[in-house]
C-alpha cells in the first residue's frame, strides 16, 4: 500500500522512496543489535531466471540452530531440513556456522525479505533482500516514413517493453549521440519506456544507421538500429578530359566529361550554352562534349543539366580561348669582350661588318673617336675578339629575351655606325675647307697706280717685260 503522498507521485518516484525507506529501517535495525551480533547476511541482486544465493553466517558458533524463512515468514531451512515443498530451494551449504541455500529460475514474484534466525538466547535475527532485475522483452524501432526526402523531418520511436527498473534510451546517428523524449508507462511491477527522436535528413544521411541503445543493470549491449534511406537531386560535376590541366588555345581540341550522382540516379542529362547558343561545330554525345577546332567564338559558358525524381542540378564551366603559341628559332648569340667598354654584337652570320672610311673595324667607345688621330690614320682595335660559345633555350621566355637582345644590339650598331660616318664627313670637310682659304700676291701690277695710262703702267711696272719670266706666285 502507498501513502497518501505516494498516489501523486510517478512509478519511478514511488519505487525510489520504497527503497529508501527499506534500506532505512534495516539501518535502524542492525544499529539496534549492536555490534555483538553473531549473525550477518548480505543482500542479493540477480536477474529474472538467474540463481540467487542467500547466505545465513555465524561468527561465533555455539552450536545454535540456524533456519531460514521466506518473506511469508514460512521455514524454507531447518538446520539441513527443508520442510517447504519448493524445489527450487536448494541447500549449498551447511555447517554450525553457516546455512547457504541456493534459488534457482528466480522470477520476480520471489523478489523480498528473507530471514535468517540463530535460536540463542535471546533469539537473533537478520534479513536479506532479493531484487529481481528483468530486461527489456522486447527493443523496437519505428521510423514514420521509410523512404524520406533530402530536407524534410523524420519521426523515429525506440520501446523497450516489460523491463525491470525502467530502462534509459540512448540514440546515436553513425557515430554521433543524439538527444530523443522519452515517457514511462508501468503495468503491474513492469516498465515500458518509449522515446521519441525527431530528425532532419540530409544527402549525407542516406546509408547512415540510427541506432537505439539500451542502458540496464541487467543487460548489456542490447541495442536495434535502422538505417535511413534519403532520396535527393543530383549531384553535378563537369571535368576536362583534353586539354589535360592545360590552357585552351585556338585549334586545339577541348573534350568536356559531365557526371552526376543523385538518388534515384539521374535519367536525364544534357549540355547547353549559358545565354547563347551552341555553336554548331561543337559534338555532344550523351555526357560528353567536344570541340574539335577551338576559336574566339567559342568563348563563354556551358553548362551540364541532370534531373531526377526530386530535382534538378547543374554545374557550368567558363571557357576562354587563348591565342595559339608562336614559334621563332632561337637565335645564335656571339659575346665580344674589350678591355674598357663590354660591347655585345649578335651576329647570325658569323661574320665580320665591312670596315668604314678606312677602318678596319668600328672603334669600340666614342673615347676612341675624339682621342684619335683627326689626320684621317686609320684608328687600329685596342684588343682582338673572342667568340664565346652560343646559349640555345627552349622556353619561350628565353626566346623572347634573346630576341629583344639582338633588337637592340642591332640598332645600337646602326647608330654607332651612322654617329662615326658622320662625324669623319665633318671632319674631312673641315679639313678641306681650310687647305683651299687665303691670300694671292702677285708683282704684276706693281707700279701701275702711278701711270696715266694702260700703256705707260706696263713700262713702269717692276722689271717690265723684261722681268715677266720672273714673276712667281706664291700660296700661303
Amino acid at each position: 500500500m502507498y501513502s497518501a503522498q505516494e498516489e501523486f507521485w510517478d512509478p519511478l518516484t514511488r519505487r525510489h522512496a520504497q527503497k529508501m525507506r527499506r534500506s532505512l529501517e534495516t539501518e535502524r535495525i542492525r544499529s539496534l543489535r549492536g555490534d555483538g551480533q553473531n549473525l550477518v547476511t548480505e543482500d542479493v541482486t540477480v536477474v529474472e531466471g538467474d540463481v540467487a544465493t542467500i547466505s545465513c553466517r555465524v561468527k561465533n558458533s555455539d552450536d545454535s540452530v540456524i533456519q531460514l524463512l521466506n518473506p511469508n515468514r514460512q521455514t524454507i531451512y531447518f538446520r539441513d531440513f527443508r520442510p517447504l515443498k519448493d524445489s527450487r530451494f536448494q541447500l549449498v551449504n551447511f555447517s554450525n556456522s553457516e546455512l547457504r541455500v541456493s534459488l534457482t529460475n528466480v522470477s520476480v514474484s520471489d523478489e523480498g525479505r528473507y530471514f535468517c534466525q540463530l535460536y540463542t538466547d535471546p533469539p537473533q535475527e537478520i534479513y536479506t533482500t532479493i531484487t529481481v532485475l528483468v530486461p527489456p522483452r522486447n527493443l523496437v524501432i519505428d521510423i514514420q516514413k521509410e523512404i524520406a526526402v533530402e530536407g524534410e523531418e523524420i519521426e523515429l520511436n525506440c520501446t523497450a517493453m516489460a523491463s525491470r527498473p525502467a530502462t534509459t534510451i540512448r540514440w546515436f546517428k553513425g557515430n554521433k549521440e543524439l538527444t530523443g523524449k522519452s515517457e514511462v508507462e508501468q503495468w503491474s511491477d513492469m516498465f515500458t519506456v518509449t522515446s521519441q527522436l525527431v530528425l532532419k535528413v540530409g544527402r549525407e544521411d542516406d546509408g547512415v544507421p540510427v541506432v537505439c541503445l539500451v542502458d540496464h543493470p541487467a543487460v548489456k549491449d542490447l541495442q536495434t538500429q535502422r538505417y535511413l534511406e534519403v532520396m535527393y537531386k543530383p549531384q553535378v560535376r563537369v571535368s576536362q578530359n583534353y586539354p589535360v590541366q592545360g590552357l585552351t588555345r585556338e585549334g586545339e581540341p577541348l573534350e568536356l566529361t559531365c557526371a552526376a550522382f543523385g538518388k534515384p540516379q539521374p535519367t536525364d542529362m544534357r549540355w547547353l550554352r549559358v545565354d547563347d547558343e551552341m555553336p554548331q561545330h561543337v559534338v555532344v554525345s550523351g555526357s560528353n562534349l567536344l570541340i574539335s577546332n577551338l576559336n574566339k567564338t567559342d568563348n563563354g559558358t556551358y553548362r551540364c543539366e541532370a534531373s531526377n525524381a526530386v530535382g534538378k542540378s547543374h554545374a557550368d564551366y567558363m571557357l576562354f580561348v587563348y591565342d595559339p603559341p608562336t614559334t621563332i628559332p632561337p637565335p645564335t648569340t656571339t659575346t665580344t669582350t674589350t678591355t674598357t667598354i663590354p660591347t655585345t654584337i649578335t651576329d647570325t652570320t658569323a661574320t665580320t661588318e665591312p670596315a668604314v672610311h678606312g677602318f678596319t673595324q668600328l672603334p669600340n667607345s666614342a673615347e676612341e673617336l675624339d682621342y684619335g688621330d683627326l689626320s684621317g690614320t686609320p684608328v687600329p682595335l685596342r684588343a682582338s675578339t673572342e667568340a664565346l660559345p652560343t646559349v640555345h633555350t627552349n622556353s619561350r621566355a628565353g626566346e623572347e629575351g634573346a630576341i629583344r637582345s639582338v633588337d637592340h644590339a642591332v640598332v645600337g650598331g646602326v647608330v654607332a655606325v651612322v654617329v662615326f660616318a658622320m662625324l669623319c664627313l665633318l671632319i674631312i670637310l673641315g679639313r678641306y675647307f681650310a687647305r683651299h682659304k687665303g691670300t694671292y700676291f702677285t708683282h704684276e701690277a706693281k707700279g701701275a697706280d702711278d701711270a696715266a695710262d694702260a700703256d705707260t703702267a706696263i713700262i713702269n711696272a717692276e722689271g717690265g717685260q723684261n722681268n715677266s719670266e720672273e714673276k712667281k706666285e706664291y700660296f700661303i
